[in-house]
């Protein structure tokens, strides 16, 4: 047992949030905490890190458990680098670090008490082997890579960094800690898909447990085992992940309904009874039966579906049937070219999912296809009879004075009814007395529901949405989903959410940045599988080609030089057979198509390294004076290219998580690309002087 909640109460003023919640976490448990907003997750989580107290019952923690909460707003030592930061999660190994430079430094002295000094130092390094100092460098290097930190970003200080980027940062510092337990709150939120995946499958394995609160369905569903429910202030737990929850919930509360009609059954024949022989020879009996009915504990209905219902809209007026058509548009600002080369068809009642990095020209692509900013290049053709709405994030279009069922009425026809727009808002789960709510008095998440709510029930053929799953818990983004497959036009939506994108979309449109873009027919899973097959295939090419160019038994020598079985050596371009890479593993980051040879600088070393990165930087530095000055530039440049391209492998293999977890295999990948790099500057300088 890592803690347990027994009992637990909590309530805010008025608003009893934990109502006897009870639940335990065991070592190495994967768990996912779902709920709506406010149902107390975050709470659970106070509690248990002992931020706050409970008002009743008992929170348990192991003795000597180590807590890990990644927590909203992180703090980093002032002028400290991207680099230091991470590497302050190992701050005891530092420690011991810094020790064993003052003993050496003692030792050159001859010191009277140099046995001392020297029973000292073996100490601390085998205390540092044993407790991995000589792996924590290139673990730091793997994780800050697999989060989105590529190694241009290392020497900048974190005073520097967006908030965004100080969150990653702040979790990348919690993985390396190795607590016996995460705390993870959101922690997908400021990571793009190529980050979320590298986490998922770093968590997949992680030998620790966490408990992980989220509204990333699908990454709830790739991390977790396990899923805890708050529901009306009690945990229910079920054994799976996101997915079987879902199948599990449903049974259950099936079986609760069924169990609830029965009981209503026996409690209505028993009040019968009971009325009927109150008064005579069964006296005695009905007394009983009362008793026992104020003795029994009630069953709950199953709690009915806010969104449930019928509400699909009068008939939209139908666009043409080829809604919108791009035929080799660029997108981008000037000179600035975000992406390009874009191309497709999008046709009536279909879905297009765009997704990318932040800054990959998503929204540039909407305010284009919106005319409103021209496109560098290309054409973009919108069909006959198209009515477009448009949802943003900003939400401006929403009068903060009017009150919601008033809000709606704004794009509703004159011959709607109270009771229409109250059936359509509670799709939106807004209900009872919620639809008198003013639209200042909304949070974030209900302000995005209510404009879109508003934006459905404008009765547009064409929704183009900006992020319409942000700000949304669970249950709304279901709402959302549900309302979406329920319209009858077509729809542009940018989003991260991939859950959402596999309910929706019919087409991805991938924007990669530095003008890179790809179109593909299907869903988000569907996209991803392809693109995991073409990298596996365009892996396996690479491998074939090298193994004919060098031969199957080639390796690498202390020199950089590529080495054949039988001994005989060559100077060239080094060979990547030396550490087979696999195709990329889903979520790791895709490498740049160009790494630069100058990295951090042959003199710096790298915390964590020890001496075995000092006697590889020694054997690569004796290998590149090796090669000739009289090769010509075009043999260099051949070099220069292929050192390059084994950069960018090792950089792929590094990021993957399997390989962050495998440490003898991490510094054996790091030990290369810095050989490599080294090469490859050496291989620059030489070829500008042939030119």
């Amino acid at each position: 047992m890592l803690f347990r909640l027994s009992e637990v109460r909590k309530s805010y003023g008025t608003q009893d949030v934990l109502r006897g919640t009870t639940l335990q976490i065991n070592p190495g448990e994967h768990v996912g905490l779902v709920g709506r907003n406010g149902s107390g997750k975050t709470t659970i989580f106070r509690l248990i890190s002992g931020e706050e107290t409970t008002d009743a019952g008992d929170v348990v923690r192991a003795r000597g458990v180590r807590l890990g909460l990644l927590a909203q707003h992180v703090n980093f030592v002032a002028g400290a680098t991207v680099h230091e930061s991470a590497l302050a999660a190992f701050g005891h190994l530092q420690q011991i670090e810094h020790e064993m430079h003052e003993l050496e430094h003692r030792m050159a002295e001859a010191p009277d008490d140099l046995d001392k000094v020297l029973e000292r130092y073996s100490d601390l390094q085998h205390q540092f082997e044993r407790e991995g100092g000589f792996e924590y460098g290139a673990k730091a290097e793997a994780i800050l890579q697999g989060l989105g930190f590529d190694r241009t970003t290392w020497e900048m200080e974190t005073e520097k960094l967006s908030g965004g980027q100080q969150n990653r940062l702040g979790l990348a510092r919690l993985l390396l800690a190795e607590p016996d337990v995460l705390l993870l709150d959101e922690p997908t939120n400021h990571l793009d898909v190529d980050a979320v995946e590298w986490l998922e499958e770093f968590l997949k394995s992680y030998p620790s447990g966490f408990v992980i609160i989220s509204h990333d369905r699908y990454f709830l569903d790739q991390a977790c085992r396990r899923i805890i429910e708050l529901e009306n202030g009690k945990a229910s737990s079920y054994t799976g992940n996101y997915s079987a929850y879902l199948v599990e919930r449903e049974e259950r509360r099936e079986a609760q309904q069924r169990a609830y009609d029965n009981q209503q059954q026996l409690i209505a024949k028993t009040e019968e009874f009971i009325r009927r022989n109150l008064a005579g020879q069964k006296t005695k009996q009905a007394k009983s039966r009362r008793t026992m009915l104020t003795k029994l504990e009630r069953i709950d209905a199953v709690r009915a579906d806010q969104s449930s219902g019928d509400f699909r809209l009068n008939s939209i007026e139908r666009a043409g049937n080829h809604v919108l058509t791009v035929e080799d548009a660029a997108v981008g600002y000037g000179e600035l070219i975000l992406a390009k080369d874009i191309s497709f068809i999008l046709r009536r009642g279909e879905c297009l999912g765009i997704i990318g990095p932040n800054g990959s020209g998503k929204t540039t692509f909407l305010k284009t296809i919106l005319k409103k900013i021209p496109s560098l290049s290309g054409e973009i053709r919108w069909g006959s009879k198209v009515q477009i709405g448009y949802y943003a994030q900003q939400l401006d279009d929403l009068d903060d004075r009017n009150e919601i069922i008033m809000e709606l009425r704004r794009v509703a026809p004159s011959s709607a009814t109270a009771g229409e727009l109250r059936t359509f808002l509670a799709k939106f789960l807004f209900t009872g007395d919620d639809v008198y709510k003013r639209v200042r008095d909304l949070s974030g998440g209900e302000k995005g529901r209510l404009a879109l709510a508003k934006l459905i029930y404008s009765r547009v053929n064409v929704l183009v949405l900006d992020e319409p799953t942000n700000h949304l818990d669970i249950p709304s983004r279901e709402a959302l989903e549900e309302a979406l497959d329920a319209y009858e036009g077509t729809i542009i939506t940018i989003s991260h959410d991939r859950y959402f994108l596999d309910k929706v979309a019919t087409q991805i449109l991938a924007l990669h940045g530095e003008g890179a873009a790809e179109h593909y027919n299907g869903d988000y899973t569907e996209y991803h599988d392809w693109k995991a097959n073409s990298a596996a295939s365009a892996t396996a090419s690479r491998s074939q080609s090298r193994n004919a160019q060098f031969g199957s038994g080639t390796r690498l020598d202390a020199a950089g030089r590529s080495e054949t079985d039988n001994g005989d050596s060559f100077e060239g371009a080094v060979s990547g057979d030396s550490t087979p890479s696999g195709h990329r593993a889903k979520g790791s980051p895709v490498p740049p198509a160009r790494v630069s040879g100058s990295g951090r600088g042959k003199e710096k070393s790298r915390p964590g390294s020890g001496k075995v990165k000092s006697s590889a930087v020694a054997a690569g530095s004796s290998g590149v004076k090796v090669i000739k000055k009289a090769r010509g530039a075009v043999l260099i440049e051949k070099d220069v290219a292929e050192s390059e391209n084994r950069l960018a492998e090792l950089s792929e293999e590094m990021a993957k998580p399997e390989v962050a977890r495998d440490i003898t295999k991490l510094v054996k990948l790091n030990e290369e690309y810095e050989l490599t790099q080294l090469r490859l500057t050496e291989l620059m300088e030489e070829w500008e002087r042939a030119q």
